[in-house]
């Protein structure tokens, strides 16, 4: 499958509803994000049998540390087990994974383990996985944008200069959205990807996160194949079959 300039499709995923799952089956909230790491497991193989060139999935964003500490430590320490156990069965199916957001909040185990997985998996071709822990996207286009002017040189700073300088930042580092997916029932982006989905097609799904499915992935996928991306152009059957050129010479 391929997304945009002919590329592997790149599919985002905000899984939401991992607490709600948890709390509709009077189950504590830490349930549902134990179900919802089973669930990412499943997609991750899914998005390699259907040949997916990236997967980027919202795991923890930059407002997430408002929660409970409690549920705060629960998610990490399953985040920390997910990349303990799961680093050598990423490798061995050729996935490189990588994780984007913020750094400087994470204790020294999570950083010790990402650094691991990262490491192991660097040589991973099949599928860019990643994973988005204290993200936010405001902040990163900021950052972005800091490191952007600073190739300007002393030149004026204005817009026309500015963009571009900061759409090769933030492409080096994500690239563009082809498909975002979020489950949950929930219809906002929620500071996720807010340039790199300048273009994205979006789904939204129903169901909760560790409810979400193969089949609901490829229901999604295969509504992503028939729409028309135009990238700001108008559809084909506005323009006549002959070019402007060949009109006028008429």
């Amino acid at each position: 499958m391929r997304g945009k300039e002919g590329k592997g499709v790149h599919v985002a995923i905000i899984m939401d509803g991992n607490g709600r799952w948890a709390t509709q089956r009077g189950l504590p909230r830490v349930a549902g994000h134990r179900a919802g790491v089973a669930t990412v497991r499943r997609i991750v193989e899914c998005a390699l049998d259907l040949e997916i060139g990236c997967l980027t999935l919202y795991a923890f964003s930059s407002d997430n540390w408002r929660r409970p500490p409690a549920e705060v430590q629960s998610i990490f320490w399953l985040f920390r087990a997910f990349l303990r156990l799961e680093r050598e069965r990423l490798r061995e199916r050729s996935v490189r994974l990588q994780v984007i957001g913020r750094r400087d909040r994470l204790t020294k185990s999570v950083l010790s383990e990402i650094d691991k997985a990262e490491s192991v998996t660097a040589d991973g071709t099949r599928l860019r996985l990643r994973v988005a822990v204290d993200y936010s996207s405001r902040y990163a286009i900021a950052r972005g944008a800091i490191d952007a002017a600073g190739h300007l040189q002393g030149r004026l700073l204005q817009p026309d200069l500015l963009e571009p300088l900061l759409a090769r930042v933030m492409e080096e580092e994500n690239g563009d959205v082809d498909l975002l997916i979020r489950t949950g029932g929930e219809k906002r982006l929620s500071d996720f990807l807010l340039w790199e989905c300048a273009y994205a097609e979006l789904f939204f799904a129903d169901r909760m996160w560790p409810e979400f499915d193969e089949d609901e992935f490829a229901i999604a996928l295969e509504e992503f194949r028939r729409r028309e991306r135009r990238f700001g152009g108008a559809p084909a059957s506005v323009y006549p079959a002959t070019s402007v050129s060949e009109s006028s010479a008429q």
